[in-house]
């Protein structure tokens, strides 16, 4: 396997960066995953537009333009001869000392990785997802913007761990306030009486390209959308749940603390949308060939 790293494809064995690199200390730097379909890299644009607000957002300068990432990404799947892939766009501050004064860091650190993923088990896209709420709680917007997508993920691991501890597979997070937030790495909808509900933004979660995918979707379908605030108490009661991912695409959810959702199996909305979703992967994005 190869990997970019700072202007070079190199072995993944070889693929090294600094122990005083502060994206390892200290979780500071961006970073953003991507998916190809069929040597199609679904909405690229869009992915690499949002790796550079982030980047903006923790005043880190990327040491490329983004028409010279989406390049690197495109010269790192040819390089691994990959038609099908999870992309991992990383920048770091870069090597620095011991301290947290990011002036110490010369010059960011870039790399590429292009691999294959299985977000969930295949089976629960057949049977659906149980899930839990979890203690922990998303971070709020004034101490960390949700909308920066940065390498300091330990939030999401907390409930990660919360929900491994309950054995099943995905956590629901709440915010500070107790209303529905997002699950450890996907975005949250609900159906009901054939309307579909998600969240707003403003709740304090990372607003997903594939969420926005979903909701152009539904809108061209003419299905009423509402982004509200949601509580426990609405999903319980929903019809269909599903979460949404650049990983996970769409995965039904079928129980939520013990409690199953409408009638225990993915429901015919979200099925419907997952065949639009997949029909969007064949042709929204940038081609490219081996």
């Amino acid at each position: 396997m190869k990997i970019y790293l700072n202007g070079k494809l190199v072995d993944k064995n070889e693929a090294k960066i600094s122990v005083f690199d502060h994206g390892l200390l200290y979780g500071d730097g961006v970073f953003e995953g991507i998916r190809s379909y069929n040597c199609l890299v679904f909405r690229l644009k869009d992915h690499i537009d949002r790796l550079y607000r982030s980047a903006q957002a923790i005043l880190l300068d990327i040491p490329l333009s983004k028409e010279k990432i989406a390049a690197a990404i495109i010269k790192t799947l040819k390089a691994n001869k990959l038609k099908d892939s999870y992309i991992r766009v990383v920048v770091t501050r870069g090597e620095g000392d011991l301290g947290l004064d990011p002036r110490k860091c010369r010059q960011p650190s870039l790399f590429i990785i292009t691999d294959n993923i299985a977000f969930y088990p295949a089976e629960l896209y057949k049977r659906g997802l149980d899930i839990v709420t979890v203690p922990t709680r998303r971070n709020i917007n004034e101490a960390l913007s949700p909308q920066i997508k940065s390498l300091n993920y330990l939030n999401n691991i907390m409930a990660k761990i919360e929900a491994i501890n309950f054995k099943v597979e995905e956590a629901l997070m709440l915010t500070n306030e107790g209303y529905v937030c997002e699950c450890t790495g996907d975005n949250i909808f609900m159906v009901r009486n054939g309307r579909l509900f998600t969240p707003p933004a403003s709740m304090g979660f990372l607003a997903g390209i594939t969420r926005e995918v979903v909701l152009e979707i539904a809108r061209k379908r003419n299905i009423p959308v509402f982004e509200e605030v949601l509580t426990r108490y609405d999903l319980f009661n929903a019809n269909e749940v599903f979460l949404t991912g650049t990983a996970a695409e769409i995965i039904p959810v079928v129980k939520i603390d013990g409690r199953t959702i409408g009638l225990g199996k993915s429901g015919s909305l979200t099925l419907s949308l997952i065949e639009d979703f997949r029909r969007a992967t064949k042709i929204d994005g940038y081609r490219y060939s081996l």
